[in-house]
């Protein structure tokens, strides 16, 4: 099987980061409470530059925060669009991103629900276990409005859902019980500033 996939399709090699990210610029990251995280995002109707320029900072600020997701509402961008980079439960690196998406409903008899530690760069420094179905089908468009379909299992099966959860307005921490989310909370307040000074320094290192 090859090693790379890009928009859901098989590639022989691929940089260490996506060629989006050299063309973009970190943004700030929304944090849980803020408005822009709790409600449905609109669906993206201009596909053109500013659209490809979003996306470009997408990856950037998702690379200089160590995640393996993002989505435009934690960048404060009220759209239906996330990126992606993240390896699958086999080691296969997925890189991307999908606009407009909808995440299929699975049939009961073809998946089965993983309890997993799950992080949020807009929860920063938290990690809950969360019940995530291990095969996820997201359907929706590229930056071109071209037709696109990716499937993922495992771990990227759980981005693939998280990602889609932002988009329609939702966090992990909606997920939990009201004792989980408390102690997502306090995971939040006490390991913060550590993750705000790894981005600080990856940004230093990106500048350098």
């Amino acid at each position: 099987m090859p090693s790379v996939f890009v928009q859901g399709r098989p590639v022989d090699s691929y940089p260490p980061l996506a060629p989006e990210a050299r063309r973009g610029s970190v943004r700030r990251i929304t944090e849980v409470g803020e408005e822009v995280l709790h409600k449905p995002c609109r669906d993206v109707t201009e596909f053109g530059p500013d659209l490809a320029a979003l996306i470009d900072d997408m990856f950037l600020t998702m690379y200089i925060a160590d995640g393996a997701g993002l989505a435009a509402n934690q960048v404060g961008v009220d759209l239906r669009v996330f990126v992606y980079d993240c390896p699958d439960d086999d080691g296969v690196r997925h890189v991307g991103h999908i606009v407009n998406p909808v995440l299929e409903p699975l049939d009961a008899t073809r998946r089965r629900l993983l309890d997993d530690g799950e992080g949020c760069l807009s929860v920063p420094g938290a990690v809950m276990d969360v019940p995530r179905p291990d095969r996820a089908v997201v359907r929706g468009y590229d930056k071109a409005g071209e037709p696109l379909v990716i499937e993922g299992t495992g771990y990227f099966a759980r981005c693939l859902a998280h990602e889609a959860d932002h988009c329609d307005g939702r966090v992990y921490l909606d997920r939990l019980s009201k004792r989980e989310r408390k102690d997502a909370l306090g995971q939040m307040t006490d390991r913060r500033e550590a993750v705000f000074a790894r981005r600080s320094a990856n940004v230093a290192a990106l500048n350098a």
